[in-house]
């Protein structure tokens, strides 16, 4: 399923992450909740030059060798269920009836501070 771009054999140490930085070399990171105090920042464990191409995920084995595979992405087209679940629910003609039925409407009127006390009088 995944091909091996670079044979690094890195054996990884508990509490650090393990990734390909921007230049293409296996890098690691302290982990969030990776115990112990250790150094801030990222180290450089190995060398590996990858030239990353688009479409592909770069990770690190359980060998320790770096290896890609195809991302995975849909082709563009939903299948019927997808399409049906997305669907507007209502006509636009039912939109526009309805919104104008709202405009016709008499705006609410606000409750102010002297008409609440006026009610709370009369009570």
């Amino acid at each position: 399923m995944a091909t091996i771009i670079a044979k690094t054999g890195i054996r990884r140490e508990k509490g650090w992450l393990y990734f390909l930085d921007k230049q293409g070399d296996v890098s690691r990171a302290r982990m969030a909740r990776g115990g112990g105090k250790g150094p801030k920042g990222q180290q450089k464990v190995e060398k590996a030059g990858v030239k990353r191409e688009e479409g592909y995920l770069y990770f690190i084995d359980k060998q320790g060798n770096v290896a890609k595979v195809k991302m995975a992405r849909s082709s563009g087209r939903r299948s019927a269920r997808t399409a049906a679940r997305r669907a507007p629910k209502r006509s636009t003609a039912k939109r526009a009836a309805k919104r104008g039925a709202a405009a016709r409407r008499a705006p609410k009127r606000r409750v102010t501070a002297r008409r609440t006390r006026a009610r709370r009088a009369r009570r």
